[in-house]
């Protein structure tokens, strides 16, 4: 079986981008919330983020520069420090999409979206209610990564309280199927996650 190798230098950056979400495949979708300094509201869908470390518990999220600036949620953390991080299920999964818009600053994308505002306990940040779970988080570090227009900033947040249904929490166990959670893939192509299967790791 034959590969192509192609090297990033030789492409264009839509072309090396193309090729990564296509590859990197399913990302999990972060929908972060935040706020600015005057408290407006914002909500976008990000699915360049992950978890990075367990103690202390640590996610991260990378939003890319949109058409050479920053975007709300960039300003924002940089601005307050503090953000969200929503689980997007099946059921919210239009919603979401939604709030994927380019929109001005000033665009309340909790109400754009038709979800509710809840507020968090530790942060300013809001969550939103009619997710399975949400990530209370503090902004730990800033990695500025590339230049505009095709760069990124990768956003690490320290959890501070975890915000979780009851009937999909066993001591601290998650319930896969019933978080019902969508991964993100290549173009405009998402997938859920109940096709699951079991593998115990090597002793």
């Amino acid at each position: 079986m034959t590969r192509r190798v192609l090297h990033p230098g030789a492409l264009a950056s839509g072309d090396t981008y193309k090729l990564l979400i296509g590859l990197v495949v399913p990302r999990p979708i972060g929908w972060i919330g935040s706020v600015d300094a005057s408290g407006h509201r914002n909500l976008a869908p990000f699915s360049f983020f992950n978890v990075v470390a367990a103690h202390p518990p640590t996610v991260m999220f990378s939003p890319l520069y949109s058409r050479g600036s920053r975007k709300d949620t960039l300003a924002n953390v940089e601005e307050t420090g503090e953000f969200t991080v929503n689980v997007v299920s099946v059921e919210l999964v239009e919603r979401m999409n939604v709030t994927s818009g380019r929109y001005p600053s000033d665009v309340d994308e909790f109400e754009l979206a038709g979800v509710t505002s809840q507020a968090a306990t530790r942060v300013r940040a809001p969550l939103v209610s009619e997710a399975p779970a949400g990530l209370e988080c503090v902004v730990s570090r800033l990695v500025p990564v590339g230049d505009p227009p095709s760069g990124s900033t990768v956003v690490m947040g320290e959890v501070v309280a975890f915000h979780i249904r009851e009937e999909i929490l066993d001591g601290t166990r998650i319930d896969q199927v019933g978080l019902d959670a969508v991964g993100r893939m290549g173009g405009p192509s998402y997938t859920r996650t109940r096709d699951q299967f079991e593998m115990q790791r090597p002793v």
